[in-house]
């Protein structure tokens, strides 16, 4: 191990380590870079005794003044890491080890780029701290039930209906300004119920629909993704590819009646826009500036609209998708309308995956493991894997009609 190596700070990898784990040109996206950066900036701060018990002096020793490079690093500065991490600090079991894999993998890409001789993170006396996995199964992580896939999807549609009449049957004397008031609630109703029909129905994941700040890859999908009369959407799969997923007859009325409403001003736009309103105040200012507006002008402008959204469709201003923790605020907003009951230690409203797993149940209990995996973009080994309850549940009757049988037996 060259010396150079080994008084490299720590903290000079990370860059090129987080670059080779990003997604997108440059490696600069991903949801694994974002965290594992966080994680990495956590164990430096701790190696340099910014972190941890009031007498943690850090991985340096005492007497000497520097930060701290790869030649502090073994299996005892893991082992008191995975200590550290499992300390009361309130993180579940699972949590801790999800903190430590970061670290771990990180580790093992310094051996490969020779910084390290060893994988120390994976020693066994380095891990020994760490907490045993708590045992929580997939089948304990929130999945829609068919009561509460009903009672959201009744609740949306009814709003939308109500808000698309009350905008469709208003006298044609009505003020310009409160037209357009009814038709922006109208627009925002049925963006509503088509987003929670397609989480509902399709199993696809929340972000391949929906735009992430951190992989520019997924922008969201446009109207140009979606095939209405076939039954089918683009997305950009979780492996990394384009893929077609299955558009179910549920889905079809409500992305119709939407798209008629809205009817966006090129196929390019989000099917699923942001409304937030600062975010297309600020869009509308700058892309009309761009255009040449002067500032009065397109304040003038912007005071003829009750909305910038409406602004923008009419001057095709393309605005961004939401992203999934814009979604998580939307159905928490429905749960909340929709006074659905809701018993889960996590979620206190129908979160954005709990429609996929609902999905996934559902489709395992009809059609069977490998229906259900080709139409969740899952390895059918994963499906059983992650709805193992329902095949435990399913034995658990078969055994208790036995007993039934047996006992009916004089």
């Amino acid at each position: 191990m060259p010396d150079r190596a080994l008084s490299t700070p720590l903290d000079d990898s990370f860059e090129r380590y987080l670059q080779d784990k990003g997604k997108g040109r440059g490696g600069d996206g991903g949801n694994y870079r974002r965290n594992a950066a966080r994680e990495l900036e956590r164990f430096a701060e701790w190696a340099a005794g910014d972190r941890g018990a009031d007498d943690w002096t850090g991985i340096v020793p005492d007497d000497v003044d520097r930060e701290p490079t790869f030649d502090d690093l073994d299996e005892r500065v893991f082992r008191e890491y995975a200590r550290h991490l499992g300390g009361d600090r309130g993180l579940k079991q699972n949590t801790v080890q999800t903190y430590y894999r970061y670290i771990s993998a990180w580790c093992g890409w310094c051996v490969n780029e020779g910084y390290l001789e060893a994988h120390y993170a994976q020693r066994a006396s380095a891990m020994a701290p760490l907490p045993e996995d708590d045992g929580r199964k997939p089948g304990d992580q929130q999945a829609w039930t068919s009561e509460q896939r009903h009672a959201l999807t009744r609740h949306v549609d009814e709003r939308a209906r109500d808000a698309v009449e009350a905008y469709t049957t208003l006298p044609e004397d009505t003020d310009p300004l409160d037209k357009q008031r009814a038709r922006y609630e109208a627009l925002k109703a049925a963006r509503d119920r088509a987003l929670v029909f397609v989480l509902a129905y399709t199993a696809v994941r929340v972000g391949e629909l929906l735009r992430d700040p951190n992989d520019p890859r997924r922008r969201g999908v446009r109207w140009e993704d979606l095939s209405l009369d076939e039954g089918s959407m683009d997305v950009y799969r979780k492996k990394q590819q384009w893929d077609a997923a299955s558009l179910p007859d549920p889905v079809i009325s409500p992305l119709r009646s939407y798209r008629q409403l809205m009817d966006p001003p090129t196929e390019r736009w989000p099917v699923f826009p942001t409304f937030d309103q600062r975010t297309l105040a600020e869009l509308v200012r700058e892309e009309l500036a761009e255009r040449g507006e002067r500032p009065e002008a397109i304040a003038e402008r912007r005071g003829e609209y009750a909305r910038d959204l409406l602004l923008a469709l009419d001057e095709d201003i393309r605005p961004p998708s939401i992203t999934t923790d814009g979604t998580r605020s939307i159905l928490q907003r429905l749960s909340e309308a929709a006074e659905i009951d809701i018993d889960h230690p996590k979620h206190d409203y129908l979160a954005p995956h709990g429609g996929r797993r609902g999905m996934g149940e559902v489709l395992v209990r009809a059609f069977g493991y490998t229906v259900a995996a080709r139409y969740l973009d899952n390895s059918e080994e994963m499906v059983r894997e992650r709805y193992s309850h329902i095949g435990a549940g399913e034995l658990g009757d078969v055994a208790t009609e036995a007993l039934e049988e047996i006992d009916s037996i004089p």
